[in-house]
């Protein structure tokens, strides 16, 4: 292994590197760092609107890119990779025109800040922002090879399979402080996946120095307790070095001996971004001292000291290359950037539309049977129905096997979840489709969103609502951004299912609250709640057979009531998404509701016709986004009057925004206040007496029909 200061450029082995790819790799590294100074040049010009460097990052890039199959192997970058995405076979074009935001920008169609690379061309995920959210979608992604190699009948449906494939991963040394990074590595050691871990350490996040963001200064020395995990250090200045480093830790993932990592050392001769002025925190002469080992430089005096080129060649070329550089920046600046129509476009899939009529098979139910079964059951069967028919859709989360001791199964009943709703299906489809996670929510979410990429289709359980925050990051700045961000290249058809809801007695502010609308502020996510048995297993079929990622929220209350049971309606029930249903038929009032709530308002309007002879009618939205509007104003056109009632607290919930629609674009229909009720704005307290007062109930519903009818 080389020194980290990496001084030892006398006569040396190559590493069995010619020179026609020593060549190569310094007219990339040279590429990749005009592009990064045309970049800073036309965003001084106000040409561009954001420039981050990979400067001082192009030698790990390039050694690394030689090792892999580009359009094979799998690659999640970060916002250093240029000379990696340029030696896969980008081009400079490609890098200017996403800085300067065009419409043929192939990573992203413009919505994405410059050096965010992806194409699917070469298996280059689409890259974010957020740093550190892509090492679960890399491990992910090897899982997703690692369940075809193991199930031939996935193979067909796994895009790019290889039975000796790998899966690259990068960051920079500060994001290894992010949970994320800790939760990949265990998971990746765990299953023992072909992951490469590369971190590129350039001893500075931002401002903050490596030793603040890790402790003992080395996360190399941190991570050796990971069993498998094969871990090597290199000089990141020093191609030669990295190359050989790094064929090393490449042959272990590909002979699935286990994940690996290289810890490449190199250097940031740039700020951060154009944003920083590494001169406020950083003294001159350490900055001096990292110009001194610019991989560029090292790289140029390896070539001429080897007599693979002459200086004079070496000028040649780089002159050849930013002439290049300097005419792809013009072709880029003639592009448009997108129309203004397009805003919106890829949010959601444009082939598959789950709110249209090929979703919809609710008025032709197939019933085998009479007899009536819970929520619980038909969602079970829905799983059950769908895994047959799709070798694609595998089911993990905490608990959701039937037994992770597969053995035990000959001697248990198995569990199947915390409510039982996945019980049987590890029995019935094995333990590569069932199985159960780590407890770590970000952990399923992400898996999840990498094994989509590749054409999986996983069904996913956080086993509460209340939990499920530290997932929140992959469902917000991930799984909800994926299509739009790639501009159509990349979709993550994911369904996290997961409990919400009080009215049990004793769940407390950990097990009982509701926030579904703080879901429906994540554009690119499809928001479910159903309020029975029969709607909960077509609504299901529906987000499973659907492109788009869909949050399904079932109501732990309503798993097992009698009063919402249902007959299994067969295999291809389908309930289209944003399609309200009108439970009940009324003239005087409407009551749009959904989930616990259906039932106390059906039993309110019941009251109010049997006691004071008003007619109210009763909504039950079943979907939250897309939400159906069109249900809702035909309601209100007949009755003039309306009453939101949902179990989330009543300000800032999601009973305001329907009603500021109804205000917005009803408002001439309308012949009193919209109104609502909701939970006290406060948390689900523990003693029943309490949660009784804080959540609505049918007094309450009712008080609120009454009230409005008298308007």
């Amino acid at each position: 292994m080389a020194t980290e200061t990496g001084q030892q450029d006398e006569a040396r082995d190559l590493a069995g590197l010619s020179a026609e790819q020593l060549l190569r790799f310094y007219r990339t590294m040279i590429t990749a760092r005009y592009v990064d100074d045309r970049e800073i040049s036309l965003k001084r010009q106000n040409k561009i609107f954001f420039q981050i460097s990979g400067a001082g990052h192009e030698a790990i890039g390039v050694a690394v890119a030689e090792l892999t199959r580009s359009g094979k192997d799998w690659f999640y970058f970060y916002y250093r990779d240029r000379s990696f995405a340029l030696a896969l076979g980008q081009t400079p074009l490609d890098h200017l025109l996403q800085a300067v935001a065009a419409h043929d920008d192939p990573s992203s169609g413009g919505r994405q800040m410059p050096s965010h690379y992806g194409d699917p061309r070469y298996n280059i995920v689409s890259t974010s922002s957020p740093t550190g959210t892509q090492f679960l979608q890399a491990v992910g992604s090897a899982e997703a090879g690692l369940r075809a190699l193991r199930l031939p009948e996935l193979r067909e449906h796994v895009t790019s399979f290889q039975e000796d494939e790998v899966v690259i991963c990068t960051t920079g040394d500060g994001t290894t402080s992010e949970g994320e990074f800790w939760e990949a590595l265990n998971t990746a050691c765990n299953l023992k996946l072909p992951v490469l871990f590369i971190v590129e350490d350039n001893e500075y996040a931002i401002s903050v120095p490596v030793e603040v963001q890790t402790a003992g200064g080395s996360v190399s020395r941190l991570v050796q307790g990971f069993p498998d995990l094969l871990i090597r250090e290199c000089d990141g200045t020093d191609v030669v070095d990295t190359y050989r480093t790094a064929g090393e830790l490449l042959d272990h993932c590909r002979a699935r001996r286990g994940p690996a990592l290289l810890h490449a050392h190199c250097t940031r001769p740039y700020s951060h971004s154009m944003s920083d002025d590494e001169r406020m925190y950083r003294p001159a002469s350490e900055i001096e001292s990292q110009r001194e080992r610019d991989c560029l430089v090292r790289t140029r005096a390896l070539l001429v000291d080897q007599g693979v080129a002459a200086e004079e060649e070496l000028d040649a070329l780089e002159e050849d290359v930013r002439q290049a550089v300097a005419d792809a920046a013009d072709a880029a600046l003639s592009h448009p950037q997108p129309e203004p129509e397009t805003a919106t476009r890829h949010l959601f899939s444009e082939e598959v539309d789950p709110t249209g009529a090929s979703f919809d098979t609710e008025d032709s139910p197939k019933y085998a049977e009479d007899r009536l079964l819970t929520m619980v059951d038909l969602l079970n069967a829905c799983m059950q129905d769908e895994m047959e028919r799709d070798p694609r859709i595998v089911v993990f989360g905490q608990d959701v096997a039937d037994a992770s001791r597969v053995g035990a199964l000959d001697e248990v009943k198995g569990k199947g979840g915390v409510f039982k709703v996945t019980h049987g299906l590890q029995a019935r489809f094995g333990g590569d489709r069932v199985y159960n996670s780590p407890l770590a929510e970000a952990n399923i979410v992400g898996r999840a969103i990498g094994m989509a990429l590749r054409g999986m289709r996983p069904v996913v359980e956080i086993q509460f609502f209340d939990y499920i925050w530290p997932a929140m990051q992959q469902l917000r700045n991930e799984l909800g951004t994926m299509r739009y961000r790639s501009n159509n290249g990349f979709s993550a058809p994911v369904v996290v299912r997961t409990t919400y809801g009080g009215y049990l007695k004793g769940g407390a502010i950990y097990h009982s609250q509701t926030g579904a609308s703080l879901f429906t502020h994540c554009p690119g996510l499809r928001v479910v709640l159903p309020s029975n048995a029969e709607d909960a297993n077509g609504l299901l079929r529906t987000a499973i057979r659907c492109e788009d990622p869909v949050l399904f929220l079932e109501h732990k209350h309503l798993y097992r009531q009698v009063y919402n049971k249902g007959r299994n309606p067969g295999k291809d029930f389908m309930i289209p998404l944003g399609k309200a249903k009108v439970v009940r038929e009324g003239a005087d009032l409407t009551v749009v509701t959904c989930g616990a709530l259906v039932k106390r308002s059906m039993d309110a309007a019941k009251q109010a016709e049997e006691r004071h002879g008003i007619s109210a009618e009763v909504i039950d939205l079943r979907t939250l986004w897309p939400l159906d509007m069109e249900t809702i104003g035909a309601s209100v056109k007949k009755t003039n009057k309306v009453l939101v009632v949902h179990e989330d607290a009543v300000s800032f919930g999601f009973g305001a925004e329907i009603a500021a629609r109804i205000a917005d674009e009803l408002f001439p229909w309308l012949d009193g206040p919209v109104k609502r009720i909701g939970a006290m704005d406060t948390w689900v307290a523990y003693a029943p007496q309490l949660e009784e007062v804080i959540l609505p109930q049918t007094a309450g519903v009712l008080q609120g029909i009454v009230e409005l009818a008298e308007f």
